[in-house]
Order: structure tokens, then sequence, then C-alpha cells
């Protein structure tokens, strides 16, 4: 059988290519089309959705509760007078005991951690649910964004102290977040047509993808993680960020797709580069993976200064139609230093973009001008993620906060996804121990080296020569049903598939690695066929 040349597809992003193969699997009705190709997770948080219901029905009570002066068939607005007894008395009916249970659970650790009053908080989530209000502020509401940070702070920091405060930009999901941040750092000139910044690779492709876009035309440098050390950052890689004229440093830590969280050690050496020659750069650290891995710090824990973060609810809640995500920026921050440093002209420029909402630019933050721009800066006033979306993402921050203690929902997630990975593995006859750094979200199936190590050298290098990761997965998809994403799309290496393990079960998973191996037997034995007749014909 001649192996197919789907070259022409390489340079499509992988989310694009996903779709061609998506077609090509699903094109044989008399098999099951296992796609995991996309990272959506086939679990979710069920817990923290009951309390949104149960929060939702008490909400239209309370706007039932009093009549409307023009028509019975309308709902009025929540009064705040009242509101905890009569949510006491709503309890007390326990329709839905876990809903409930967790709601007084999430209201008691609210008052007695953060000191928020209960009634005020009821108040701000009844609202919230009835969506009766334009977002107030339009960044996030004061005393939802009180929880979320709360979360964040426990999730991102570890045992690192928190030594500035920071305000959060809730939006529509983490794409949105980075949507955003590119839209304003371009719009008030902290990056420029021609700049170059700088890209932790292997990584998310849309960060390689939207900064040479024709409104941004970056050039990217690459900052390469070490397959061969963990896949760390070396510390000749981490020199190269050095360089005065990079601007920015992306990175999303646990990568993506090896799925390795950053080592202290690696954390240490980017630390000490900002803070002996780099106080300038500027760093944007997607960290939506971090609720998977053990003992997670991240650089915007340890560059508070210097780094603004990005988190997503989607995956550990199992949220990805919600659209959940945040943006988070210290008070204290190079953003708006290199703001406050922009030239005259470049000001004057600034002043007439943001003449409508403020009369002093100097005091208008990046964190303001980021909610500005995500409107085109005249639409302002409606900015902000709905106040519903709001609510389900506090009420998920609370589960996570209310289960810091036992830990079962964030244990229970971990061993889901890494026993899917050991199960890959194991399909695949391949013996794999987990490193502390490793999260396992994801598997980079390195076809290199899984050929070398089952059938020589010499084919592993035929092989490689063939576009072996893109060829792969389309072969993989038109024989077999399986949906992977080539390596290559993500920076990673050139003959290598990326697999999701948060999308299937793991019968399915052991599948997805026995027809893996079919496949590069099929090649082996392609390779085997156009072998002189004196050579070997099987490996050694």
């Amino acid at each position: 059988m001649s192996t197919p040349d789907y070259s022409q597809y390489a340079q499509l992003s992988p989310f694009e290519l996903r779709n061609r193969l998506l077609a090509i699997a699903s094109s044989d009705d008399q098999r099951l089309l296992l796609n995991a190709g996309r990272g959506n997770p086939n679990f979710l948080a069920t817990l923290p959705r009951r309390a949104f219901l149960t929060l939702g029905a008490f909400a239209i009570e309370e706007s039932e509760r009093v009549s409307h002066p023009f028509d019975r068939a309308f709902g009025a607005f929540p009064e705040l007078a009242g509101l905890t007894d009569r949510f006491a008395a709503y309890v007390a009916l326990n329709m839905d005991p876990e809903g409930i249970s967790f709601l007084r659970s999430a209201l008691t650790h609210a008052t007695s951690r953060l000191d928020i009053e209960e009634g005020e908080l009821l108040f701000e989530m009844v609202n919230a649910f009835l969506g009766c209000h334009y977002p107030t502020p339009p960044r996030m509401l004061p005393l939802l964004e009180r929880i979320v940070r709360e979360y964040l702070t426990q999730e991102l920091y570890g045992e690192v102290a928190l030594d500035n405060a920071y305000s959060m930009f809730a939006t529509e999901g983490g794409t949105a977040a980075m949507t955003y941040i590119f839209q304003t750092l371009r719009a008030n000139h902290l990056i420029s047509p021609g700049d170059r910044i700088a890209a932790a690779t292997p990584i998310f492709s849309p960060y390689l993808e939207i900064p040479i876009l024709a409104e941004y035309d970056l050039e990217i440098v690459e900052i390469r993680m070490d397959e061969h050390a963990d896949w760390q950052l070396t510390v000749a890689e981490i020199a190269k960020l050095r360089d005065p004229t990079i601007k920015i440093l992306c990175l999303v830590n646990p990568s993506n797709p090896p799925s390795t969280k950053f080592s202290n050690h690696t954390l240490d050496e980017i630390a000490a580069l900002i803070e002996n020659h780099r106080r300038d750069l500027l760093i944007v650290t997607d960290d939506v993976y971090a609720t998977f891995a053990d003992d997670f710090v991240s650089l915007f824990a340890r560059c508070p200064r210097n780094t603004i973060g990005v988190y997503s609810f989607s995956k550990y809640f199992g949220a990805t139609g919600w659209r959940l995500g945040a943006v988070a920026l210290h008070d204290e921050n190079e953003f708006d230093t290199q703001l406050l440093a922009l030239d005259g002209d470049t000001q004057d420029l600034l002043n007439r973009r943001y003449a409508s909402l403020t009369e002093t630019l100097c005091s208008f933050k990046f964190m303001d001008r980021l909610v500005a721009d995500s409107r085109a800066v005249a639409l302002n006033h409606t900015a902000g993620l709905s106040t519903p979306q709001q609510l389900q993402m506090a009420l998920f921050a609370l589960h996570g906060l209310l289960d810091h203690g036992q830990h079962r929902y964030k244990d229970a997630a971990k061993d889901l996804i890494r026993g899917r990975h050991q199960t890959l593995y194991s399909s695949m006859a391949i013996d794999t121990a987990r490193g502390p750094n490793n999260v396992q979200y994801y598997a980079l199936i390195d076809l290199q080296e899984l050929g070398a190590t089952l059938y020589g050298a010499e084919f592993s290098a035929w092989f490689s020569d063939r576009n072996g990761g893109t060829n792969f997965v389309f072969r993989l998809a038109e024989e077999t049903g399986v949906v992977l994403l080539p390596g290559s799309g993500f920076e990673a290496l050139e003959s290598s598939v990326r697999v999701s393990l948060a999308n299937l079960n793991e019968r399915q998973y052991a599948s997805i690695g026995r027809y893996t191996s079919q496949i590069l037997a099929e090649y082996f034995h392609e390779y085997q066929v156009n072998q002189p007749d004196d050579r070997p014909r099987s490996p050694e």
C-alpha cells in the first residue's frame, strides 16, 4: 500500500486540520469515531451546577415576590431587605439537598474567610442569575471577583506569599482573554509591527498564529523546551530573553501539548533573568491546566510585576460551553509602567483614543484599557461577561475552595486522566513513569522515537523523512476512525501526534494505542518492501 501525501495540509492550524480529519474519520458509519483531537473533557463538576439552578429558583421567587407595578406577568427587581431570612426559609424546604448544602457551605466560607456579608453576597448572586442589570463594574462584579481571586490565589500561588493585590477581568473563556490582551498591547503601542516576541514552544497554536496576523505583524522567537529534559526550558534558551528587542514572552504552563509544568528550577531561572537582566520583559502566562498539576506555582506568582495571567474554567470543571475565563493583573505592574513611559506623540494619540472614558490618561490603567478595548472603547459601558456566567464562574471557584481541604474532586480528576495515560501507553507496550512535573492532560507521542524502539533507527529516519506526523494522522483517521492532531502544529516534534486524554474512556484509549501501533507497523511493512534485497527486513 502506497503512502498518500498529505503535506499540503501541514501549514493549516491544527484545529482546522482536525475538521478535515473528522470528515475522513466519520465517513465510514460502520465503525466508531474516536476523536481525541480536542481537549474537551467528558467529565464535569455537577455540584456547582446544581447550586446554580437551586439559587436560580430562589432568584425567580424573589423576583416574583413583589407585584410589578405594570402587570403581574412581570417580575420585579429583588430586594435586599430581609433577603437572608427569606433564603433561610427557602433552604428549609430542602428541594435539592445537594445544591442547598453546597450553597450553605459556600456562603459560610465567603463570610468567614473573605469577610463578605451574607446578605450582600446573596443579593449580588440573585441579581447575577436573573441577568437583570448590566455587569457593573464591567470588569467583574465586586463580590464575585473576590471569590474568584481567592480561588486563583489558591491554585496559582502554592506556597508563594501573595505580596501584591491583583484585579481580574472576567472574559468569554481563555481565548477571549488572549484576544483582548493582544488587542490592548497593540492599541497602546506596547507592541508594534516588526517587534519581536518570544513563545515558549511547544505551545497552544493560537499563540503562534495571532502574532503573525497583519494587524500585529510580529516576529516570533522560539524559546524551546527540551524534550530530553522533561520539557523544561534550559538555561541557554532562557538566556535568549536577555535580548532587549524581545518585548513579550508568551507561555502555556503546564504546557500544551507536552503537558508538563515548569519545575521550580525553571521558575527560578526565569525569575532571576527578570530580576537581573530584563525587568522590562512582559509575560503572558496561560495556566488553564494548572489545576491538574501537583504543587503548581505560576509565573504570575513568581514574577508578579511582569506577568499577566490567563485562566479558564473550561477544562477542570468541564465547562467549555460556558466560556468562562479571566485575565489577572497585579495592581503594581510593568504594563502600567511602560504606558507612562510612552513618548508625547503616542500619549496624544492615546488621549484621543480614550477621551470619552477618562480625563486623566495617566490614571487609566492597562486593565481599564483592556476592558475598554474589548468593546472597541466606544462601547465600554456595555463591556463585561454576562452576569449569569459570572455567577457560575464564582460557584465553580467556590467548589474548588471547598474541595481544597479534602481534594476529592481534584484527586478524582487527576486520577482519571492519569489512568487514561497509563492505558494508552500500555496498549502500545510502552512503559511510562510519571514525573513530578508531568500533568498528563495530553500525551505527545513521538512516532519517530516509537518507531526506533520497535523497528530500529533506520526505519525511524525513513519514517521521519515522509512527513510522518501529518501523513500519519490522516492515515490513522482514514483506516481506523481515530482523530489525533499532529504535534507540528504546536511547534512540537515534527513526527509526533497529540492525544487528548480528557475526551474518551479507558477502553477507547486502549484502542487508540493499538491503532497507533497498527499504522506504524504498516509503515514498517512499506519500509521493508522498499529496501534492497540485501538489507535486513526485520528489526534486530
